[in-house]
């Protein structure tokens, strides 16, 4: 019995190219490709399928009848276009209660149009389709599993992506490169809704961030900025990073370099987009970079599947490549005037969303830097957390949240007790039987608002009560907070007339952090992985954290 997963393709023409490059890219091979009969659209999306994501890319003209008749240059009404999109997006939608769905945006085939005209509100065909993709984007936004893929990117190095001669004899649309570019933007994506996008790029300072090298000119010699097109090229290279940042890709800093000439060149150079505190972590000086990769890894929680690591020195790239099985080291060109296009093409920063959390995360790293700091001066553990004053705040899980938790379940594994994913829908699903909840938990200290950073769900049989959710973000580890979720589930319980709490460890090669915790808790061990307390035994919550309860009722 085949136990893969399955991603099905769904076209009007022929994708075997696309089958063909799925199956190559190295995070779709634990995946079985089905490539459907092409032409069977709408038929194919109506039939039962036990795959878990649908690949559907279309043509529009194929599609839509009426576009047909549009990109003939025939009088038409651009309303009926637009209710055959909603036609299309409702067959979708209706497909995908159990599984993702990516769809290519559509895209223009031919170069017949109105010229000058072509973006003429009710006649030309670039606006009508603009407004079509448009109104996809916005009938898409209905279901959480459901993603309209910007394909426009797919055709970028091809002179002509349209293979005319293969259309006739084969009915395959575009060139293999359309094709591999295709299929490796899939494979992210598909990252994306299981939680393993990249979030760390590491970047070299010397000829990478700045043109020159900052030990021997001083950053008053550097190129960066001003009236130099290769200043402004490693300028733009930077506002392209903050890009990134800003969206909750986290920067970081791998340098063979003087740490206090170095940071003096970030911090006063008035050319310098990315300041001190827009990196989480910085190795500065002059040992391997893959040993200073590797603390960095640590000291920020992170798995070196989640890192990138962009260095102009080919040896560097190397050795760290090599050295460091699981990060990504692209090729990186010569000529800082390809950068911001070579960061561009990196396809490892997909999300499924992006909260606020998101945003504002570089500055919950800036703020732990700051606790640990405060942690060697005050030096004694307790006078520490009792100088954070850590607050938590405990809420209901609802549709105006639950994009942000699926994130937080689906990305977590070092401190989680099933490591179960579920998608937006499969948790309202969840929900929805009698005697379950699930609690967010956000945390809050003399620093700063560290956001969302733990998750807990029990259910109850009869009298018994069970953990089935532990999860929580490694950053608030070693402050108690373990111990207050715990706490937090015990109390949940027994509000749902629990007499008892079973918590089930479901091992992983990544959460044994997870059983370390339960070793360490009060809780009674039955077994190896099965912890047991009774509710009548109060369990008690840590006095130097303090728990709110938000809940929606």
């Amino acid at each position: 019995m085949n136990s893969k997963q399955i991603i099905r393709i769904i076209s009007d023409f022929n994708a075997a190219p696309l089958s063909n490059f799925l199956k190559k890219e190295k995070r779709t091979s634990e995946f079985e490709v089905e490539l459907s009969s092409y032409g069977q659209v709408y038929q194919t999306l109506a039939i039962p399928s036990n795959s878990s994501i649908d690949i559907v890319w279309t043509k529009p003209e194929l599609t839509l009848p009426s576009f047909k008749k549009a990109c003939q240059l025939e009088e038409i009404k651009h309303s009926d276009v637009l209710q055959e999109v909603k036609s299309f997006a409702k067959s979708v939608i209706a497909a995908s209660e159990n599984r993702y769905i990516f769809v290519a945006s559509w895209i223009l085939s031919s170069n017949i149009n109105y010229g000058m005209l072509d973006w003429q509100s009710g006649l030309g065909l670039s606006n009508l389709l603009s407004r079509c993709n448009l109104l996809l984007a916005d009938e898409f936004s209905k279901s959480s599993n459901v993603y309209l893929m910007q394909s426009h990117g797919w055709m970028q190095g091809e002179i002509n992506p349209n293979d005319r001669k293969m259309w006739y004899t084969t009915k395959i649309p575009y060139t293999s490169g359309v094709f591999k570019n295709a299929a490796r933007y899939i494979a992210q994506c598909i990252n994306g809704i299981e939680g393993k996008s990249r979030r760390l790029i590491i970047l070299d300072l010397d000829n990478t961030l700045w043109g020159g090298i900052v030990g021997e000119s001083g950053w008053g010699g550097l190129r960066l900025g001003g009236h130099d097109h290769i200043g402004e090229a490693f300028k733009d290279f930077q506002l392209a990073l903050k890009s990134l940042s800003n969206k909750g890709v986290q920067l970081a800093i791998s340098s063979k370099n003087d740490e206090v000439i170095a940071m003096d060149a970030i911090e006063n150079h008035p050319e310098m987009i990315l300041k001190k505190n827009d990196f989480a972590g910085w190795r500065i000086n002059w040992q391997d970079k893959a040993l200073n990769i590797s603390d960095l890894a640590s000291e920020l929680n992170l798995g070196l599947d989640s890192m990138v690591f962009i260095d102009d020195s080919p040896s560097e790239r190397i050795r760290v490549g090599e050295a460091l099985p699981g990060i990504i080291v692209p090729e990186w060109p010569s000529d800082p005037a390809n950068f911001v296009d070579a960061l561009g093409s990196l396809n490892y920063f997909e999300n499924t969303s992006i909260s606020s959390e998101d945003r504002q995360r570089t500055m919950m790293y800036v703020s732990e830097r700051d606790r640990r700091d405060t942690k060697v001066e005050v030096g004694n553990i307790e006078v520490w957390l009792k100088k954070l004053r850590t607050k938590l705040c405990a809420t209901t899980v609802e549709r105006n949240n639950i994009s942000r938790v699926a994130q937080l379940l689906n990305k977590t594994n070092q401190l989680n007790l099933s490591t179960r994913r579920m998608s937006e829908n499969e948790i309202i699903e969840w929900l929805a039987k009698e005697n379950r909840s699930m609690l967010t938990v956000a945390l809050k200290d003399i620093y700063g608002d560290m956001g969302l950073i733990g998750i807990v769900s029990v259910e109850v049989l009869g009298d018994c009560g069970r953990l089935v959710d532990f999860v929580l973000s490694c950053r608030a580890i070693g402050r108690r907070v373990e111990d207050t979720l715990i706490y937090l589930a015990c109390d949940e319980l027994i509000s749902l007339g629990a007499k008892s709490m079973d918590v089930f460890y479901l091992p992983t090669n990544r959460n044994g952090l997870t059983l370390e915790v339960l070793e360490k808790s009060n809780l009674e061990r039955v077994k190896k992985n099965y912890f047991r307390l009774n509710l009548d035994k109060k369990y008690d919550k840590p006095s130097l954290v303090e728990l709110i309860y938000e809940r929606n009722l």
